[in-house]
């Protein structure tokens, strides 16, 4: 499927003399890799992360400071030091480079470089999620401060399905040995291939040059690309974005739920609101049953599953006549039927009167994780059913974005294994 953006144009993806580790000067490749920024759980996550290796590239893309611009300082000075002693050093050659990652029957490969940005080109990404402007500022801020893309954003697009074009590049280059290869502890190997035939180059240009791509993980990253492109004035490195682009037709996403925990509202309270505006069952069973439940629930109505007092609750079928006072009428059925938009429109803003603001919610990925937060907190956890990847794109085509973290696509691109430098 050849789609592109509104001026007929696709996506330009450009070589890049990756900045990388130099095994021999860290633990493992393993040990200094991470999830990206937004993934790792504070504080045990990152300080666990942290005590893997000196080197953990968690140090550049989470710094710990009292102050975000003494953070950035942190970040920039570190790199420089690591750059400086060889920790991370450039690649003597640009290049286009294939990644791929594995876990059991899961396989997903793609191509790693830079994406122009150019104003002509806006409408070829499409992002599908709304951002929060402060964690824009914050990540450009950190960007600047360390001239560099530290981590990519993960694109997808839908292919042929064939081995022509950039597939065809990709399973060519898997046959060769490989630039690295890590396993990380969560399971998943990981592999790497550099691509800089010229021929070959072309061979993924064209192919590319008639495609439309849909943002899967990095909304503010991709949010803060546009703002410092904008920033400066072009031609410049900050023309173009790191990314990892994903053919969804032959290497299919998961896609999956981010929750909410609600730190300040206690279950009890939380169920107590919404009766007679929503149907409360208590599910009496293990997580993996409730949420067997929940998916149940989801192919039906709008549904919830509240946890953080030692059971679950689920929370579904909404009264019809409060959702149509609640959520606006200006925006497609699709939208206004989604699980995120009711949870914000509707029990946000309207029943629990909670802001979106991190005083009151976090976005957790994992189900355990988030009802083991709230129940240590005294709050409450919703978890969330997926969204289905056609619906997302389909919206996405429209222009219309969901509620901020509605999705999680993966397996997500792990962290430090390619750097952009903006200077090298």
């Amino acid at each position: 499927m050849n789609t592109t953006g509104p001026d007929g144009k696709g996506l330009r993806l450009t070589p890049i003399r990756g900045l990388r580790y130099v095994p021999d000067r860290v633990g493992s490749l393993a040990a200094v890799t991470s999830p990206p920024y937004d993934v790792v759980v504070r504080p045990d996550g990152l300080h666990y992360l942290e005590s893997l290796d000196p080197h953990n590239i968690v140090r550049l893309i989470l710094p710990q400071a009292d102050t975000s611009q003494a953070r950035h300082q942190q970040a920039a000075d570190t790199l420089r030091e690591w750059l400086a002693d060889g920790i991370l050093a450039p690649e003597s050659e640009p290049a286009l480079y294939v990644y791929e990652q594995r876990n059991g029957d899961l396989l997903q490969r793609g191509l790693i470089g830079a994406l122009e940005l150019s104003e002509a080109h806006e409408g070829v990404v499409l992002p599908h999620e709304d951002v929060m402007p402060h964690i824009v500022e914050d990540r450009a801020d950190l960007m600047r401060a360390t001239a560099a893309n530290l981590e990519p954003l993960l694109l997808t697009y839908r292919g042929e399905g064939t081995r022509t074009g950039a597939t065809a590049v990709i399973e060519r280059a898997v046959d060769r040995p490989p630039l690295l290869s890590t396993t990380t502890e969560d399971g998943f190997s990981h592999r790497l291939w550099s691509v800089t035939d010229p021929a070959e180059l072309a061979e993924i240009q064209a192919d590319f040059a008639h495609r439309q791509a849909l943002i899967a993980d990095g909304h503010h990253r991709w949010a803060t690309y546009l703002r410092l492109r904008g920033r400066h004035p072009s031609p410049s490195p900050w023309d173009h974005g790191l990314v990892l682009l994903v053919d969804t037709t032959r290497y299919p996403l998961q896609v999956r739920a981010i929750h909410r925990v609600l730190h300040r509202l206690p279950v009890a309270e939380a169920l107590a609101a919404v009766v007679g505006s929503f149907r409360v069952r208590r599910i009496d069973a293990p997580l993996p049953r409730a949420l067997d439940a929940l998916a149940e629930a989801a192919a039906e109505s709008n549904a919830f599953l509240l946890a953080g007092d030692g059971t679950f609750h689920l929370v579904d079928r909404p009264d019809p006549e409060l959702l149509a006072s609640t959520v606006r009428h200006d925006r497609p059925e699709a939208w206004r039927t989604l699980d995120a938009t009711v949870l914000h429109s509707t029990l946000l803003d309207h029943v629990w009167g909670i802001p979106d603001a991190p005083e009151h919610i976090a976005y957790i990925h994992g189900t355990r994780a988030a009802v083991e937060k709230a129940e240590r907190d005294g709050g409450t956890a919703v978890l969330m059913h997926p969204v289905r990847e056609e619906v997302v794109r389909e919206l996405a085509r429209q222009g219309v974005t969901m509620p901020r973290k509605s999705t999680s696509f993966g397996p997500k691109p792990a962290t430090g294994l390619v750097l952009r430098s903006l200077e090298h």
